[in-house]
C-alpha cells in the first residue's frame, strides 16, 4: 500500500508539472523525428532541451538554423530567443528533465536484423542520471518488446521501478515529410505505457501537445502499431509493383488499371508502382516485424515477399533503361543517363533508402555515365564522392541519351521533359497524356 501511495504521489506531481507547463522536456536525437517533436513541445510552452552527439547540429540550432526541411529556421530562432529551446552535447542536463524522449535511428544491419545500438547508447546515457518522477518515452521505431525487454532492464539496474519510481512508455513517430496537411500536432498520437500509471503520464504529456492521443494497453501494442502501419504500405506497394511487372508482360497499361479501379467508392484503396521503396520507415520497419516473428518460430511470408518484389524494382527500371537505349540502337555501356530526382519521394530533400541510389549504382556497374537533377538535393555523396545536381534545362535534357523520371518533384516542368528528352523511362506516370513515342513506363 505504501508503494502504491508513493507511485500515486509521483504521478500527481508529474501531472501537475505538465498541466502548468513547468515540465522540462528533453529530446535525444534531433533528426527528422526528434527536431520537429522538440519544436512542437517548445511551441506549446514547455522548455525543451535537445540532446545531440553531432556538434554541427548543436551549433546550427544554437545559431537558430534548421537543417530539417519541415522545420523553418525562423521557428528555431524564435524559440531559442524566447529561452524555450536549446541544443546541447552535454548529457548531464538529462538530470533536470521531467520527460525524456528517445528519437534515435534504428537501421537494419545488412543481414536485415534490427540495429538497436543507438537506442542502447541513449538509454545508457539516461540510466545513471535517472531520477524519481521522470518519464522516459521511446519514439524510435523498433520490434515489439524493445521497451520492456531492452530499455526497462537498463533503466532499472540501479533499483528504480517503472510505474513506481519513474514512468516508461513507447509512442511511435508518425511523420510524413513534405505533407502540408498532416504535421506533428494534428496526427493522432498512439501511446503505450509499461504500467497503467505510465500510460496516464505519457497521455497527459502528449495530450498537452497533440490534438488527439490514442492510448493502448501496453508498450508492445504501441510498438506493433507502427510496424503494422508501414507493413501495410509495403505489402500493398509490393502487390501493385508486381501488378506493374505483370501488366508489362501482358501489354496492359497498369496506370489505367489503377485509375479505373480507384473509381470504386468502397473496398479499394489505390497504391501506385514506382522504382522501389524509399525513406527510413517503409523499406525498414516490416523487417523488424518479420525478424521478431522469426524469433517466435513464425514465418512472415507476405512481408518477405513484398520486400523481394520492392527490392527488385530498381533492376526492372534498369532493364527498361536498356530497352529505351536499344530503341536508339545504343547500349547501356557508355550511355549518358540522367535521373530526375534522387529524393525518395516528391518535394522533399530526404534520400534515405532512395531507390534512385540503387538504380544509379546498377546503371554505373553496367557502364552508364549517370548524372542527376534534383532541386531539393543539390549535392549527393555517392560511391565515396560528392556529386552535384545538374541544371534542369532543355540543353541538359537533350544531352542525355535517356532520362529517367524517378521522383516527380513539382519543380520539374514535365512539358519541357516531354519536348526535349530523346527517350524517357517514366517511373511515376508523370507524362500521362503528354507523349507516348520514346516513353517507356513501368
Amino acid at each position: 500500500m505504501a508503494s502504491r501511495g508513493r507511485s500515486t504521489d509521483t504521478l500527481r506531481r508529474f501531472m501537475n508539472r505538465v498541466s502548468s507547463k513547468r515540465a522540462r522536456v528533453g529530446v535525444i536525437g534531433l533528426g527528422y523525428v526528434g527536431l520537429p517533436l522538440a519544436v512542437e513541445f517548445a511551441k506549446t510552452g514547455f522548455r525543451v532541451t535537445g540532446f545531440e552527439i553531432d556538434a554541427k547540429r548543436a551549433a546550427a540550432l544554437k545559431a537558430g538554423r534548421s537543417y530539417i526541411q519541415d522545420v523553418p529556421s525562423r521557428e528555431i530562432r524564435d524559440l531559442v530567443s524566447a529561452g524555450r529551446f536549446h541544443g546541447t552535447l552535454d548529457f548531464d542536463e538529462l538530470k533536470g528533465m521531467d520527460a525524456i524522449e528517445i528519437c534515435v535511428p534504428t537501421p537494419l544491419r545488412k543481414t536485415r536484423d534490427p540495429d538497436v545500438s543507438y537506442i542502447i547508447a541513449a538509454v545508457h546515457e539516461i540510466a545513471p542520471r535517472l531520477r524519481r518522477g521522470q518519464l522516459v518515452v521511446l519514439e524510435s521505431t523498433t520490434y515489439p518488446g524493445t521497451t520492456d525487454e531492452l530499455v526497462r532492464p537498463i533503466l532499472e539496474e540501479h533499483g528504480m521501478k517503472a510505474g513506481r519510481d519513474y514512468f516508461l512508455a513507447f509512442s511511435p513517430e508518425r511523420i510524413d515529410p513534405g505533407n502540408p496537411k498532416f504535421h506533428t500536432r494534428n496526427i493522432p498520437k498512439v501511446v503505450g505505457g509499461a504500467t497503467p500509471d505510465c500510460r496516464r503520464a505519457v497521455s497527459a504529456l502528449y495530450g498537452a501537445v497533440f490534438e488527439q492521443v490514442v492510448p493502448v494497453t501496453s508498450t508492445q501494442v504501441a510498438e506493433t502499431v507502427k510496424l503494422l502501419e508501414n507493413t501495410f504500405r509495403s505489402v500493398n506497394i509490393g502487390m501493385v509493383n508486381e501488378l506493374a511487372l505483370m501488366c508489362d508482360k501482358l501489354g496492359i497499361d497498369v496506370w489505367e488499371v489503377i485509375d479505373a479501379a480507384a473509381t470504386k467508392p468502397f473496398g479499394f484503396m489505390p497504391f501506385y508502382p514506382g522504382p522501389g521503396l524509399g525513406g527510413h520507415c517503409i523499406p525498414v520497419d516490416p523487417f523488424y516485424l518479420s525478424w521478431k516473428a522469426r524469433q517466435s518460430g513464425f514465418e512472415a511470408r507476405f512481408i518477405e515477399l513484398a520486400g523481394q518484389v520492392n527490392g527488385s524494382m530498381p533492376y526492372h527500371v534498369a532493364r527498361r533503361v536498356a530497352e529505351a537505349l536499344n530503341s536508339q540502337r545504343r547500349s547501356v555501356r557508355g550511355a549518358r543517363v540522367l535521373l530526375l530526382g534522387v529524393a525518395y519521394k516528391a518535394n522533399i530533400d530526404d534520400v534515405r533508402e532512395s531507390p534512385s541510389l540503387d538504380l544509379m549504382e546498377i546503371l554505373e556497374k553496367e557502364g552508364a555515365h549517370v548524372t542527376y537533377c534534383d532541386p531539393y538535393v543539390p549535392t549527393l555523396r555517392h560511391a565515396g564522392e560528392i556529386m552535384r545536381s545538374v541544371p534542369f534545362r532543355a540543353g541538359t535534357l537533350r544531352a542525355a541519351d535517356c532520362v529517367v523520371i524517378a521522383t516527380a518533384h513539382k519543380d520539374f516542368d514535365f512539358g519541357l521533359v516531354s519536348r526535349h528528352a530523346r527517350t524517357i523511362v517514366d517511373c511515376r506516370n508523370a507524362l500521362k497524356g503528354r507523349r507516348t513515342r520514346g516513353v517507356f513506363r513501368l
